[in-house]
C-alpha cells in the first residue's frame, strides 16, 4: 500500500461508496479533502455551494434521489451551525446523509478554539436531535472503518443523518490503509406470524386505509405495494409530502394524508376500522396533530410496519407492529392471499372518487381574487411537465397548491419525483431543485413563496456554475403567507412581523445568470411554461399573487370573518 494523505484516502473511501458528487462550501480546515477532491476530480465532483443550509439541503436531496447518503461537507462552527437545517430535515424525513465537518486541530481542542463546537452535544443522538451517529475521526488509518460505518448507519433502519468530525491536523497526516467495500443496506423481513395476523385483520375488516410514505422506498417495492393493493382493492393515502410512493393516477388513490388534507379523506381516516401504515412514522402533520389517529391508543385499529424497531410503539401503540424494511415489506405483502370477495369496494371507490372531486379544478369553489388562476396554473403544470421530471418546494402556504392540485406518476414508474420537507424548512425547494438537476438531468420544476426563495436565492450562482437547469415558480404575495393566515385566526386585523418587500425577482434571476419573466395574467403562463421547458439555462417565473390569496381554500378576509364569527 502507498503512503497517501488523509484527505485523500477520505474521498478515496467516498467514491468506494458509489459517491459521485459532494456538496458544500470549502474551509480551512479540510483543506486536504479539497485536495482529494482535486485528485480524484474525474471520478467525485465537488459542488461548491453559496452557503452551508444550501449546501445540506442538496445533500439531503441527493439521499432522497438516490436511496444513498447524500454527502456534505462543511468547516466547523459557523459552517456546521448553518448545514444543521438540512441535517434536522434529513432527520424527519428520514433521509441518508453524511455531513463531514472540518473541526480545530486536536492540540486546541477543549480551549474553546476558533469556532470550535462540542459537536456531540450539538448534533446529539437521539428520538428529538439531528442525527443518528456523531463521531470524531481521531485516527487516519481508521478513515475507512468510519466512513463504512457511516454509510451503514445512515441507509439501516429508518434511514437518516450521520456527522463525521474532522480534526484538521489528522486529515494532512499521510496513511497506507485503504477503502472498504461498498456497504449496502440490511433487509429486514416481516415475520410469517405476524402476517398471517395482518391477514386475519383484513379479512375482518370493512373500512380499510392504506398509509403509505417515509422513507426506504425504492421503484421496485412501490410497484410491489402497488400489487398488493390492487390484489386486495384497499384505498391508499400517501402521507405528508410522500405524494410520489403510490402513484396519484391509479384508481385505489385516495389523496395525501397532512397539512390541507381534503376534509372528504380526513373524514374516511377517521371512520376506517383497520388503518394499515406501512413505511411512516407517524408524525405531527400526517396525523392532524394527533388526533386523525389519536395517541397513544388510536380509536381505529393500527398496523404500523416500520423499518425501525424504535419506531414501533414510540408513538403508537398499534394492534399489530411489523419490523420490516421498504422492499422487504412490500414484497411480503404482495404475496398475501386475498379472498374472492371484498366488502369494501364500493368504499376504495368512494375514497378515490373524492379525491378526483378534490383536485378538479371545475369544482373549486372558492372564487379568489385577482388575474392569476392557481388551479388552471396547476393544471397547466400537469399538462406539459415530463412524467419524470422531479417537483421540489420549501415550506409555505404556496406548497399546497401543488401538493392539492398536482399527480405525481411516482416512484412505481421508476423514478423519484417529489423532493419537499417534511420539517417544514423554508428555503428547501431552490437547491433541493438544483441538486436534483446537476444529479439526474432530469427537467426540474420548483415552486418557492417570496420568503421562502429569498432564503436559499443565492443557490442560482450554483446552479450556473455547475450547469443545473431548473424552471422557478416564485409566487409573490408579500408576505411570510403562513404566519399572516395565522394571525389572522388567532389576532385578527393585527398584523406584525410577516409583511415583506422584495426585490426585482426578474432582475435578480437574471444577474446570476437565470432567464426571468413575469406573468401577471393566467392565459400567458402557458406559453412561458413552454419557453422555459425548452430554455439552455433555468429559468425563474415571477407570479405576483393578490394579497388575498392566501390558502386553497379561502382569501384572508375569509380566514378573518370565520375566527371573528368563532370568537362572538
Amino acid at each position: 500500500m502507498t503512503q497517501k494523505l488523509a484527505g485523500h484516502l477520505l474521498v478515496e473511501c467516498l467514491i468506494a461508496q458509489g459517491v459521485t458528487h459532494a456538496f458544500g462550501v470549502p474551509g480551512e480546515s479540510y483543506l486536504a479533502v479539497l485536495d482529494g477532491f482535486h485528485a480524484h476530480a474525474e471520478r467525485i465532483r465537488f459542488v461548491i455551494n453559496r452557503q452551508e443550509g444550501g449546501a445540506a439541503f442538496m445533500a439531503e436531496a441527493q439521499g432522497k434521489l438516490t436511496g444513498r447518503p447524500g454527502v456534505c461537507f462543511v468547516t466547523r462552527g459557523p459552517g456546521a451551525t448553518n448545514a444543521s437545517i438540512g441535517l434536522h430535515t434529513a432527520f424527519q424525513d428520514s433521509t441518508p446523509m453524511v455531513l463531514f465537518v472540518g473541526d480545530v486541530a486536536s492540540d486546541a481542542r477543549d480551549r474553546e478554539a476558533f469556532q470550535e463546537v462540542d459537536f456531540a452535544v450539538f448534533f446529539g443522538p437521539s428520538t428529538r436531535g439531528m442525527a443518528k451517529r456523531v463521531e470524531r475521526i481521531d485516527d487516519a488509518r481508521r478513515i475507512p472503518e468510519y466512513v463504512a460505518r457511516a454509510f451503514a448507519t445512515a441507509m439501516n433502519g429508518r434511514p437518516g443523518p450521520v456527522v463525521l468530525v474532522l480534526p484538521e491536523d489528522m486529515l494532512a497526516q499521510t496513511v497506507d490503509a485503504e477503502p472498504l467495500p461498498r456497504v449496502e443496506p440490511v433487509q429486514a423481513w416481516s415475520d410469517p406470524g405476524a402476517l398471517r395476523q395482518l391477514r386475519e385483520l383484513l379479512v375482518a375488516a370493512e373500512r380499510p386505509l392504506l398509509l403509505a410514505g417515509g422513507g426506504g422506498w425504492t421503484p421496485q417495492s412501490a410497484a410491489a405495494l402497488q400489487r398488493f393493493a390492487e390484489n386486495w382493492q384497499l384505498p391508499v393515502a400517501n402521507t405528508f409530502r410522500f405524494q410520489d410512493t403510490f402513484d396519484n393516477h391509479h384508481p385505489l388513490y385516495a389523496g395525501d394524508v397532512g397539512l390541507g388534507i381534503n376534509p372528504a379523506l380526513a373524514k374516511r381516516v377517521r371512520e376506517s376500522d383497520l388503518l394499515l401504515a406501512v413505511g411512516p412514522r407517524l408524525g405531527e402533520s400526517t396525523t392532524g396533530g394527533y388526533t386523525l389517529i389519536e395517541a397513544p391508543r388510536p380509536r381505529q385499529k393500527l398496523v404500523h410496519i416500520h423499518a425501525s424497531a424504535e419506531e414501533l410503539g414510540r408513538v403508537y401503540q398499534p394492534v399489530l407492529a411489523i419490523n420490516a424494511t421498504m422492499n422487504a415489506a412490500a414484497r411480503s405483502l404482495e404475496v398475501l392471499t386475498a379472498p374472492a370477495q371484498l366488502p369494501w369496494t364500493d368504499w376504495a371507490a368512494a375514497c378515490h372518487a373524492e379525491y378526483e372531486a378534490h383536485v378538479d379544478a371545475g369544482n373549486y369553489g372558492t372564487l379568489l381574487p385577482g388575474p392569476i388562476d392557481m388551479p388552471a396554473i396547476m393544471h397547466t403544470l400537469q399538462r406539459h411537465l415530463p412524467a419524470d421530471a422531479v417537483l421540489t418546494n420549501g415550506a409555505g402556504n404556496f406548497a399546497t397548491w401543488l401538493h392539492r392540485f398536482h399527480r405525481y406518476h411516482g416512484l412505481v414508474k421508476g423514478h423519484k419525483t417529489q423532493l419537499a420537507p417534511t420539517n417544514g424548512a423554508m428555503g428547501y425547494g431552490v437547491p433541493a431543485g438544483i441538486a436534483a438537476s446537476i444529479l439526474t438531468g432530469r427537467t426540474v420544476f420548483t415552486i418557492a413563496g417570496d420568503g421562502d426563495f429569498l432564503m436559499n436565492g443565492q443557490e442560482l450562482a450554483t446552479a450556473v456554475q455547475h450547469g443545473a437547469r431548473s424552471i422557478i415558480l416564485l409566487v409573490d404575495n408579500g408576505a411570510y403567507g403562513t404566519i399572516r393566515m395565522h394571525q389572522e385566526r388567532e389576532y385578527p386585523a393585527r398584523v406584525s412581523g410577516s409583511q415583506l418587500r422584495s426585490p426585482d425577482f426578474c432582475a435578480l434571476a437574471r444577474a446570476y445568470g437565470y432567464a426571468a419573466e413575469r406573468v401577471e395574467a393566467t392565459q400567458a403562463f402557458e406559453a412561458v411554461l413552454l419557453r422555459a421547458l425548452q430554455a439552455d439555462t433555468g429559468t425563474l417565473i415571477h407570479l405576483p399573487l393578490d394579497p388575498q390569496v392566501i390558502t386553497t381554500r379561502g382569501t384572508l378576509d375569509q380566514i378573518r370573518e370565520q375566527a371573528q364569527r368563532q370568537r362572538h
